[in-house]
């Protein structure tokens, strides 16, 4: 195994995380879940609720990371205006509605009967 190419790799995802964090929609993101860890340690969550929780959170930014990755290869491949460009960005911008939603259900299956 080579030490340093592993050093590097890390390195290179630290970049991809950082370079992540300049966009709008993953601060959004980032902020939501900080709310929501709040939100658990205050309630008193069971094990198995944070697992839920750190899962869905954890995809939820994953999916934007890849949303962000495919925008800009889009991006790149493509910088005019393309139908089959808009679809991918698009699809790719739904797939994270997609986790987002499921988190809004998650949590609320999880906080409302803690809180009422």
């Amino acid at each position: 195994m080579n030490v340093h190419k592993l050093i590097k790799s890390f390195g290179y995802a630290l970049n991809g995380i950082v370079s992540a964090m300049k966009e709008q929609n993953m601060r959004i993101h980032i902020f939501s879940a900080f709310i929501v860890v709040i939100a658990g340690l205050v309630t008193g969550l069971s094990h198995l609720e944070w697992l839920a929780l750190v899962i869905i959170i954890a995809l939820v930014i994953g999916a934007e990371m890849m949303n962000t990755a495919i925008e800009s290869v889009v991006d790149l491949a493509s910088p005019e205006i393309h139908p089959l460009a808009k679809r991918a960005k698009d699809v790719a911008a739904g797939a994270v509605l997609v986790f987002a939603l499921a988190s809004v259900i998650i949590g609320l299956l999880i906080f409302l009967p803690k809180w009422f």
